[in-house]
């Protein structure tokens, strides 16, 4: 296990969506790209530090917030920068998140030609009424200007973020958003359902929903759609082409190691002993974040491990070896039980050759499998 993710996080955006729960914050005035750059080297400075063999980076993901608010030439700075602290796996994905109102032609040609290969585009919507429920800053149409321009500055892994489930969305309306992500030729499509977080404005406001019958049926639907037209589901929220698959989130979901940088940034380290994984937190206020680089560290407990690994692993279609979970835990597959048996007695779990993966039953309670695994 020598080779790392990097998550770097950009916490601007133009403005915060009611539904969004992660950390970004709407910008008041221009933002400081050169001193926020120049943090997050020092930040991954001290990260490498922590490490206690040595290790290469295997992908990079560059999320927000809404990265694409950054310079090309910032990024450059910060790409450069970062390979002069640690080494870079040959032809590594770099992915930027972005979002259609911050498009601009030369600006994603620049994009492109300082090494990141992958973009990842929120869309949400291409229908212009459900965009203006959600707070989005950008239209339908400027949506599919925008992936039109990521092809025309050569990017050929592009994936389009596309939510289901939307304020009074009809079914019919849902497979109108797939069908056209599909005609805009995307490698990769995120198809997730809008969920009500805590301390949203749709949490404290909530928005009447779709009922859970329409929203099921028109999941199903979509799905087949996506399917039908080679985008295969690898993950519960994640469809690509075939050598598509994102490479950077596959990491996290098979339990790898990352870095994060950035404001609020999230960090997984796996340390020798093997049982020894600590996680990492960044400060979440950007003005605090540029005073004060240290991280917070927390060590994954024997008892907590079984549950992290699985809320990640079983998120894929594939499942997980208990080969892998000995070796990236550092425990004895003993500690899966009774709970793994349960699971496969109630055809939640099915295992072949030594692996376990959802069954289609367990694939739609998965929130019930992990709850078998919490000591």
């Amino acid at each position: 296990m020598n080779s790392l993710g990097l998550y770097i996080h950009i916490p601007w955006c133009i403005k915060k969506c009611p539904y969004c729960d992660f950390n970004s914050h709407a910008l008041k005035s221009e933002a400081p790209e050169q001193q926020y750059i120049e943090t997050l080297l020092n930040d991954l400075q001290q990260d490498l530090k922590l490490l206690n063999t040595a290790k290469t980076i295997s992908s990079i993901f560059i999320g927000g917030g809404t990265p694409s608010l950054f310079s090309a030439s910032s990024f450059d700075h910060l790409l450069r920068g970062i390979a002069k602290l640690i080494p870079l796996k040959k032809n590594l994905e770099i992915t930027l998140e972005a979002n259609p109102g911050t498009f601009e032609s030369q600006k994603f040609s620049d994009y492109r030609n300082i090494g990141i290969n992958r973009l990842s585009i929120g869309i949400q919507s291409f229908n212009n009424h459900h965009l203006e429920k959600l707070g989005r800053v950008h239209s339908a149409e400027e949506a599919i200007t925008a992936i039109k321009i990521a092809h025309k500055a050569g990017f050929d892994n592009i994936n389009l973020d596309l939510m289901f489930g939307l304020p009074n969305q009809s079914i019919q309306e849902m497979t109108d958003d797939v069908k056209t992500a599909i005609k805009m030729h995307p490698s990769h499509i995120s198809f997730y359902q809008l969920t009500l977080e805590p301390n949203t404005y749709f949490h404290k406001f909530p928005p009447v929903l779709p009922k859970d019958d329409d929203i099921f049926n028109g999941q199903i639907k979509c799905q087949a759609l996506l399917s039908e037209h080679g985008y295969m589901q690898y993950e519960i929220s994640a469809y690509a082409k075939e050598n598509a698959y994102c490479q950077h989130n596959l990491n996290y979901w098979k339990f790898g190691d990352y870095l994060g940088i950035g404001a609020g940034a999230h960090g997984k380290l796996s340390l020798l002993p093997p049982t020894n994984i600590i996680r990492s937190l960044k400060a979440k206020s950007p003005e605090h974040y540029l005073k004060n680089k240290t991280a917070s560290l927390t060590k994954i407990s024997a008892e907590e491990l079984p549950l992290e690994f699985l809320m990640n692993q079983l998120r894929l279609k594939t499942g997980f070896s208990l080969r892998h979970f000995q070796i990236s835990t550092g425990l004895d597959i003993s500690t899966l039980e009774p709970a793994l048996s349960s699971c496969v007695t109630q055809n939640l779990l099915t295992k072949k050759d030594n692996t376990y993966f959802c069954t289609e039953k367990g694939w739609n309670f998965l929130d019930e499998i992990l709850k078998k695994f919490i000591n």
